[in-house]
């Protein structure tokens, strides 16, 4: 099941298209960011994330390097710049019976990178919101 949950994530991300997460995202959704230290729950906080996420960290430099599926679960190794500042991560993402994501973690190194993240996530977060 993960396998085609995880194509449908790779079409989203090239096509920066947002509105795909609609139908990939389980109701239920707990999101697990890098910077906000609790669990983020539901599918409309959720798509927020990935939706600045997909403006912020998907740029020219975004690469996913190496995925492992395994059952209901995948981790994917990314890669970017942002301003200057070489960033690591994993994707964590859990699916649901029906091929929807239900669960989703962001790990990102080095801490210069966790903290460029929070800046740069917050203002995009801040021009969602308006």
């Amino acid at each position: 099941m993960i396998e085609q949950t995880i194509q449908r994530w790779h079409r989203l991300v090239d096509s920066k298209d947002a509105n795909e997460l609609d139908d990939l995202l389980a109701d239920n959704v707990v999101f697990h960011s890098p910077v906000v230290h609790t669990p983020q729950e539901g599918k409309a906080i959720t798509k927020m994330y990935l939706t600045a996420a997909l403006h912020t960290l998907n740029n020219e430099h975004f690469r996913y390097q190496r995925e492992i599926l395994q059952g209901d679960n995948a981790m994917l190794e990314f890669s970017t710049n942002l301003d200057g500042i070489h960033l690591n991560g994993v994707d964590i993402i859990h699916c649901d019976a029906d091929g929807r994501i239900d669960d989703f973690k962001v790990m990102v190194r080095p801490l210069k990178g966790v903290n460029k993240i929070h800046e740069m996530m917050g203002a995009m977060l801040e021009r969602l919101k308006g």
